[in-house]
C-alpha cells in the first residue's frame, strides 16, 4: 500500500497541499473517508489528472467509510465525558489523524490494543481481507431509529434507514445524509430521528461562547452542551476559510469575521444548540433569514451555476413560520433574564449527569441522608440495540418494530437486568395500509383529525373518534355525554371509576350489571375476603384502560408475609395510624394498612374530605395526591363538570372554588371538574384494543391510569412541575401538568405548559421517545390547553387552606427544590 501511496503522490510534483492529502490517504489501513476523497480532488484536480486517477483506482478497492459508523465505539469507553467527547470527534473531525488525536486528548488515553475504547474503533477501521468475508465486527443495531423509518414518505429513504438501523456498520449513513437528511418532504423522518439521537429538553446554560442561548429555562432544546458550544466556535473558523461545506453542497461566502458576524454567530450556535418549537422539531433556521444573510455575506461570484440565495435556501430552510423555524433575531440578543430569574426553574438532569448506560430520573422521593442528597437518581437502562443512544429503565416494558415483519409488526420486551431487552412477545401485526374514509375523504392510518367537534384518528383501517357532544346537536344541552341530566348521583363502574349518574355510565357503554351505586372508594373490597388463607387483601384502588370484563380491574391485591425487605429502598409510605415506611414492603410486614403515599403529614391526620377532580371523594387531601389526583374544591364530592365547551348550566355553579394560584393567570378548567386551574392540560385519545393487547402480554394484568401517570411522570424534567390525571367521563385520559408551589411564579407555570407542550406534540407525531414504552404506544392523538399568563399580575395571593396544603405536601417531596 505504500509503494502505491509513494506512486500517486509523486504526481502531485511541488504542490505541497495536494501531496498531503493524498499522502493522508494512505496513511493508515483504514477505509478512506468521503472528506479525504473529495479533498483530494479539491487539491489536486488542476495540477494533475494522473494522482486523481491513481487515487481513484485506488480507493475503489475499499469500502468508503465514515467516521460515524464507529460511533458505537464511543459507549466502550469507560469514562462519561470521554464517550460525549468521542461522539462530538467523530460527527465533527474528517480525518483519522484529527480523530486519534482528539480523542487521545479528551480522553487522556494512549491507543493501547487492551483499552475497550481504542480495541474497538481500531478494529473497525480495518477492512476485510477479503471481498466475500465477514465483517470482524458484527452488525450493529438500533431499533429506537427503526421506529422512525416507517414514517419516511419515500421508498428510497425509508429502505436506507432500515438499513442503516438494522446494520449500523453500513455506508448508508452518507448517502442517507445526502438524500434525505435536507429533504423537505422527509420532514417527519427527520424530526423522529433526531428524537432518538437528542431529545428536546428544556433549558439552556452554562456556555461561553453562545452566550446569547444562557438563561432560557422554559425554552426547549435539543443539545445545549459544552461540545455544542465549542462545536458552533469551530464551524465559525471553519467557514472563516471561506466555504460552508455541506453533504450536498458547497456554499461560498465572503469573510464572514466582516459580513454579519454577530448574524453568522447565532446561525452556527442555532444549528449546534438545535432550539426546538412548540410547533416543530426540526431544527433549521427560517427562510428569510437564510436568504437575507446569503444575499448580503454569499460570495455571489463564487456560486456554482444556478445557484441563488433563493434556492439555496429552499434546500436548507424552506419554511418561514417562525413557530415551525428557528428565527434567528430571537438570538442575537442575551436572554432578558439573568441568572437568578433563571434559577426558579432548574433542569437536574440537563446537562446528563450520569454514565451512558444510567438513565437520569429527577428526584421526588427526599433521600435517606440529607448531606448526599442529589436532585436527581441514575438509574440503569437498557439500550434499543447495540448502536443506539436511547435508553429505557430496566424493568420496563418497550414496543419495538420487528426485525422482518413489515410495517406494523411490533414485539414487546422487558428491558433485562443484563442491559438488554428481553423475553420479546409478538404483538399482532396492525395492518398500515387500511386507509379511513371519512366523509368521502381517504384518511391514511396513523392520520389524526376532526369530525364536527370530535377529536378522531385513523387506526388501520378504524375511526376512533372522542365522545364529545357538539354544540349543533341541540339547542340547550348539559354537557354530559348523552346529554344527561347534571344530577350527582354517583355509580361505581367495574373500570374502578366513579361516574356522575347512571346515566352517563351507560352512555359509555356499561351495562346495568356492570356498576353500582356509590362512590368506588367507599367500598371495602377486601370485604369479601377475595384472598387465600395465608395471604393478607390489601386495598388497591385504580382505574383501568383494558376491558374489565376480560382483564379484572380488582381493587384489592393478595399479598404474603414477606420475609425481608430491601431497606435501602426508598419509597416512603404513610399508614394509618400516622407512621412513615420506608417502602411497601416493611409496611406490610409490620402488617399496617396503607393510608397514603408519602412521609405522613400532620395536615391529614384527620379526615378532611376532599373532591378530586375525577370527581371522588377522598378522606383527606393526601389520599388523593396518593392516588394522582389534583383537588378541584374542598369537602365531599356533589357536582360534576362539562365535558363540553358548550353547557349552557352546570351543577357547578354551587360550588365553592379556590382562588387561583396566581391572579396574573387566565385559568383551565379540566374536563368534568367544577374549578380552574393554573396548570396545563392534556386531553389524550388512546385506543382500547391496544391496551387489551397489552394487557394480555402481560400476563391478563389491566392497564390502569396509574401506571400512565407514572411512566409520563418520568418525562417531566422540571422538579418544580408534577403529574396528576384520570380518566374522564367521556373516556378521553386527561392528564394535569401543574406547579408544585404554594404561589408559583409565572416563569414556573410556563415551565409546565411547555412540558405538557413537549409530551403533546411527541404524542401527535409518534415520537419512539415517548411511544415506545408500553402502554403509551396506544396513544393516538392529543390536545393541550395552557394557562394565560398577563405579566401585570402582582404578587400572588394564598389559596384557601386545604387546596394550599396539597400544594404544600406536595413541595415538601423534595425540600431542597422546591420550597
Amino acid at each position: 500500500m505504500q509503494a502505491v501511496g509513494s506512486t500517486c503522490c509523486s504526481y502531485a510534483g511541488r504542490h505541497t497541499t495536494c501531496r498531503e492529502f493524498c499522502q493522508a490517504i494512505f496513511r493508515t489501513d483504514s477505509s478512506p473517508t468521503v472528506s479525504q476523497i473529495n479533498a483530494v480532488k479539491e487539491y489536486c484536480q488542476s495540477h494533475s489528472a494522473q494522482l486523481i486517477g491513481c487515487v481513484g483506482n485506488y480507493t475503489k478497492s475499499y469500502p468508503i467509510r465514515s467516521p460515524i459508523d464507529s460511533l458505537y465505539c464511543c459507549d466502550r469507553a469507560e469514562d462519561s465525558h470521554c464517550q460525549v467527547a468521542c461522539r462530538r470527534i467523530l460527527r465533527t473531525m474528517s480525518t483519522e489523524h484529527e480523530i486519534m488525536e482528539g480523542l487521545i486528548e479528551e480522553c487522556h488515553s494512549q491507543p493501547l490494543p487492551q483499552d475497550p475504547l481504542w480495541q474497538c474503533f481500531l478494529g473497525s477501521a480495518q477492512p476485510p481481507t477479503k471481498p466475500h468475508e465477514e465483517p470482524l465486527l458484527p452488525a450493529k443495531m438500533d431499533r429506537a431509529k427503526l421506529h422512525c423509518c416507517f414514517k419516511a414518505n419515500t421508498s428510497l429513504c425509508r429502505d436506507m434507514c432500515q438499513k442503516v438501523s438494522t446494520n449500523w456498520g453500513s455506508q448508508t449513513w452518507q448517502e442517507f445524509d445526502q438524500l434525505c437528511e435536507y429533504n423537505h418532504v422527509e420532514t417527519e423522518l427527520i424530526a423522529c430521528l433526531a428524537d432518538v439521537r437528542e431529545p428536546c429538553q428544556l433549558g439552556c446554560k452554562g456556555l461561553s461562547y453562545c452566550t446569547n442561548f444562557n438563561n432560557r429555562p422554559t425554552e426547549l432544546f435539543r443539545s445545549c452542551s459544552v461540545q455544542s458550544d465549542q462545536g458552533a466556535m469551530n464551524d465559525i473558523k471553519l467557514w472563516s476559510n471561506g466555504t460552508i461545506k455541506m453533504p450536498f453542497m458547497n456554499i461560498p461566502v465572503l469573510d464572514i469575521r466582516k459580513c454579519q458576524p454577530e448574524m453568522w454567530k447565532a446561525v452556527a450556535c442555532a444549528l449546534q444548540i438545535k432550539p426546538c418549537h412548540s410547533k416543530s422539531r426540526g431544527s433549521v433556521i427560517c427562510k428569510s433569514d437564510c436568504v437575507d444573510i446569503l444575499t448580503q455575506c454569499g460570495d455571489q461570484k463564487r456560486f456554482h451555476e444556478g445557484q441563488t440565495p433563493e434556492r439555496i435556501c429552499d434546500l436548507l430552510s424552506p419554511v418561514d413560520d417562525p413557530e415551525r423555524c428557528i428565527p434567528l433575531h430571537r438570538y442575537l440578543n442575551p436572554s432578558s433574564l439573568d441568572n437568578s430569574a433563571s434559577d426558579e426553574v432548574i433542569h437536574p438532569c440537563n446537562p446528563n449527569p450520569c454514565p451512558s448506560n444510567h438513565l437520569c430520573q429527577v428526584n421526588r422521593k427526599g433521600c435517606h441522608d440529607d448531606f448526599n442528597c442529589q436532585p436527581y437518581f441514575c438509574v440503569p437502562g437498557c439500550k434499543l440495540g447495540d448502536a443506539s443512544d436511547f435508553l429505557v429503565q430496566m424493568d420496563t416494558r418497550i414496543q419495538v418494530p420487528t426485525l422482518s415483519g413489515p410495517a406494523g409488526c411490533y414485539e414487546v420486551c422487558m428491558c433485562g437486568a443484563s442491559g438488554r431487552l428481553e423475553d420479546c412477545l409478538d404483538m399482532p401485526c396492525v395492518d398500515t395500509s387500511k386507509a379511513c374514509v371519512v366523509r368521502g375523504q381517504r384518511k391514511s392510518h396513523g392520520t389524526s383529525f376532526s369530525v364536527d367537534c370530535q377529536r378522531c384518528s385513523c387506526f388501520a383501517g378504524e375511526t376512533i373518534c372522542s365522545t364529545r357532544q357538539c354544540s349543533d346537536e341541540h339547542q340547550h344541552f348539559t354537557g354530559l355525554p348523552c346529554d344527561c341530566p347534571d344530577r350527582f348521583v354517583p355509580v361505581c363502574a367495574t373500570n374502578g371509576r366513579t361516574y356522575p349518574s347512571a346515566c352517563v355510565a351507560r352512555c359509555m357503554g356499561f351495562k346495568d350489571h356492570q356498576f353500582v351505586y356509590g362512590h368506588c372508594r367507599h367500598s371495602d373490597p377486601c370485604s369479601t375476603k377475595p384472598c387465600q388463607r395465608n395471604q393478607r387483601c390489601v386495598s388497591k384502588r385504580r382505574v383501568c384502560l383494558s376491558n374489565a370484563s376480560e382483564y379484572p380491574c380488582r381493587q384489592y391485591e393478595c399479598v404474603g408475609r414477606p420475609v425481608g425487605c430491601d431497606k435501602s429502598q426508598l419509597d416512603p409510605m404513610c399508614d394509618t395510624d400516622g407512621v412513615v415506611h420506608a417502602n411497601l414492603c416493611q409496611l406490610h410486614q409490620s402488617g399496617k394498612t396503607l393510608a397514603y403515599v408519602g412521609q405522613c403529614q400532620d395536615a391529614c391526620r384527620k379526615s378532611q374530605p376532599v373532591c378530586g377532580q375525577n370527581s371522588e371523594t377522598y378522606n383527606t387531601v393526601c389520599e388523593a395526591f396518593s392516588d394522582r389526583v389534583a383537588v378541584d374544591y374542598e369537602g365531599p364530592c356533589h357536582a360534576v363538570g362539562a365535558v363540553s365547551d358548550y353547557a349552557v348550566d352546570s351543577g357547578c355553579d354551587l360550588v365553592v372554588c379556590p382562588l387561583p394560584s396566581n391572579p396574573g393567570c387566565v385559568p383551565v378548567t379540566p374536563p368534568g371538574a367544577c374549578c380552574p386551574i393554573c396548570a396545563s392540560i392534556l386531553q389524550i385519545l388512546w385506543n382500547r384494543d391496544q391496551m387489551n393487547v397489552f394487557a394480555k402480554l402481560n400476563r391478563d394484568q389491566p392497564v390502569t391510569v396509574q401506571d400512565i401517570l407514572q411512566i409520563l411522570r418520568l418525562h417531566v424534567s422540571v422538579p418544580h412541575c408534577d403529574v396528576f390525571g384520570y380518566l374522564s367521563i367521556n373516556h378521553e385520559l386527561v392528564v394535569v401538568i401543574a406547579p408544585l408551589e404554594l404561589q408559583p411564579t409565572p416563569l414556573q407555570v410556563e415551565a409546565c405548559s411547555k412540558e405538557a407542550e413537549k409530551i403533546d406534540l411527541l404524542i401527535n407525531y409518534g415520537s419512539p421517545t415517548l411511544v415506545s414504552h408500553v402502554p403509551l404506544s396506544a396513544f393516538l392523538t392529543s390536545e393541550t390547553r395552557v394557562p394565560v399568563l398577563h405579566s401585570s399580575g402582582g404578587p400572588t395571593s394564598p389559596l384557601p387552606s386545604l387546596l394550599s396544603v396539597l400544594i404544600l405536601l406536595l413541595g415538601l417531596i423534595f425540600p431542597s427544590i422546591t420550597m
